[in-house]
């Protein structure tokens, strides 16, 4: 009896890690409206949602089951492989005040995405709201300087992303309220690459972010483009 009761343990325990690992992989690639206190990979990046110590005026976010890509995941019925997010990250690596943003740009963060099926890449906010240099289209030969400019940039980082994560399906969220420039460029270059646009429209924020109401704006949104 014992036995048997050991072998149907061990062809549970079997049957669910067989689930598990058949559940599609998905990583969230961003900037602050990504974020959330102990779900970043690695832990050093910078977070603006915090598990407690959240301020009104901030932000009304207190659980990460608010957050817009945990409802995302739980929706879709996919598994979190990692969240590379970092608060004010920009795609290029020039920041607010002209600073040099390399340490925290996308481009730098690319290549520890894990091994997803599906990549969430959420970016270009900080490169509207900073002013970063637009640039040229420029889909290779990329010089140094280039990626200091969103729109080689972009088209680098997407390049690269396709050679690193193959097997990946990238989707592109671009935010709502950002230049008119950021928008029509990403739009040019996700289509140069044949990656899909996830346009967000009408999300409520505070201080600039996505609220408890605009994290299930975002959340709504992006699930019914998913499902298109």
């Amino acid at each position: 009896m014992k036995k048997k009761l050991l072998s149907l343990a061990m062809l549970a325990a079997f049957a669910m890690t067989a689930f598990s690992q058949a559940l599609p992989s998905v990583t969230i690639f961003g900037d602050s409206y990504s974020t959330y206190e102990g779900y970043l990979t690695p832990d050093t990046m910078e977070t603006w949602y915090f598990a407690n110590r959240n301020e009104p005026q901030r932000t009304d976010v207190k659980s990460v089951r608010q957050t817009w890509w945990w409802q995302v995941v739980q929706r879709m019925g996919w598994k979190l492989e990692r969240n590379n997010s970092w608060s004010g990250a920009t795609i290029c690596n020039t920041g607010y005040g002209d600073a040099d943003y390399t340490h925290r740009s996308f481009m730098t963060r690319h290549d520890n995405l894990g091994n997803p099926d599906v990549i969430l890449l959420f970016g270009g906010t900080n490169d509207s709201w900073c002013g970063a240099p637009i640039g040229e289209f420029k889909y290779a030969d990329w010089k140094r300087a280039d990626l200091y400019c969103f729109r080689p940039a972009l088209a680098w980082l997407l390049e690269h992303m396709q050679d690193r994560y193959p097997t990946a399906k990238i989707y592109y969220i671009l935010n709502c309220d950002l230049k008119d420039v950021i928008n029509s460029s990403v739009d040019t270059i996700c289509q140069h690459y044949g990656i899909k646009v996830i346009k967000l429209s009408g999300i409520d924020k505070t201080a600039g972010h996505p609220n408890i109401r605009g994290m299930q704006q975002i959340a709504d949104q992006v699930v019914a483009a998913l499902r298109q």
